[in-house]
This record gives C-alpha cells, structure tokens and sequence, in this order.
C-alpha cells in the first residue's frame, strides 16, 4: 500500500491529479474490480484502495484555485443504495476546477432528499453518477421518477448504468453522459 501511495502520489506532483486519476487510477480501479469479481482478491483491499484513491481526490477538491468563475451551477448526486462515489467525486473535481459551481450531495441520498434541494437551491443541472446499484434498482423507473419530480431541471447521468443502458428515448430534460470524452465536452460547452 506504501508503494501505491508513494506512485500515486509521484504522479500527482509531476502532472496533477486529473491525469493521475484518468490515466492511472481509473484503470487501475477497472482491474481492481475484475479481479474483486473474480474472486481474485479479498473485497476489503478493494475498499483500502478506493479509500486511498477518494481521500486524493478530496484533497485535490479542497486545493482547487481558479480564476475562473462561471455561472452554470451543478448539483451531484448518487441514488439510494448507490455507494461507489469515485466517479461522482472525480466529476466535482473536473467542474470546479472549470470554474462551475458544485453541490455536492454524495452517494445513497433518497429522491425526496433532492428534491427538496434542488427547490432550496435551484441548480441549472443535476448530475449522478452510476455504477453499481442493488438488482431490484428499476432504471426505467428512477429516470421516470427523476422526470416526474424534476421536469425542468436539466438532468445528466453518466457512468456504467449509462452506458449499457439499452432504452433509446429519453425524456427531453435528461441526458446520458456515455463516456469520459461526452463528460468533458459537456463541461467544456458550460458558461
């Protein structure tokens, strides 16, 4: 663990931490979960691993100085019994270090939850990110959920969910975010 650490946090220094978490952690992470699927490591090195990763990412959340400062404002969140909070974290780094404002809710917040924040605080986009959910997690009905209690709010979803996702219409206001490439052009594309 100290050398995983001690590369990772090399890297950092020398290229900072978004190209540290695309072009090692990620990958990294993916072969982690294969091999946790497998049944070739224990879960708890998993966690280990993805706690390392989480609190680098924080870290680089909390050191953020730009200039930049835009108006669009962004809400993030991960559904009940949705846990896997890497990516979502990883998406609030990339939008504050754009100069877009973030509310970070975080993983497992129930639909009421956000409903009553997206009132209070009126974001221009809510965002979650999806990996990982329980089998009864009905996708169909939390993006009908997300249209009914959201309808004008400007909903992205990205993640593994998102990608295999095989329904080919949406409601008007949400949009799948299918790659790291579509993420980062849509940030790109925000004033």
């Amino acid at each position: 663990l100290d050398a995983f650490e001690y590369v990772i946090d090399q890297f950092i220094v020398s290229r900072g931490i978004e190209k540290a978490i695309t072009f090692i952690i990620f990958p990294f992470l993916e072969r982690i979960g294969i091999l946790w699927q497998t049944d070739h490591i224990n879960p708890a090195q998993e966690h280990i691993i993805t706690n390392i990763v989480r609190q680098k990412i924080i870290v680089g959340i909390e050191n953020i100085i730009t200039p930049l400062s835009l108006k669009s404002s962004v809400l993030l969140f991960m559904p009940e019994n949705e846990h896997h909070e890497l990516g979502l974290l990883f998406l609030q780094y990339l939008l504050k270090s754009r100069g877009i404002k973030t509310i970070y809710l975080g993983a497992n917040v129930p639909l009421k939850d956000l409903e009553f924040v997206v009132g209070l605080k009126k974001p221009d986009y809510v965002y979650t990110h999806l990996t990982t959910v329980i089998r009864e997690f009905n996708f169909d009905k939390f993006i009908n959920t997300l249209k009914t209690k959201l309808p004008s709010i400007n909903i992205l979803i990205s993640g593994l969910l998102a990608q295999t996702f095989g329904k080919k219409s949406l409601p008007g206001n949400i949009r799948f975010l299918k790659s790291l490439g579509e993420v980062t052009d849509f940030i790109a594309a925000m004033k």
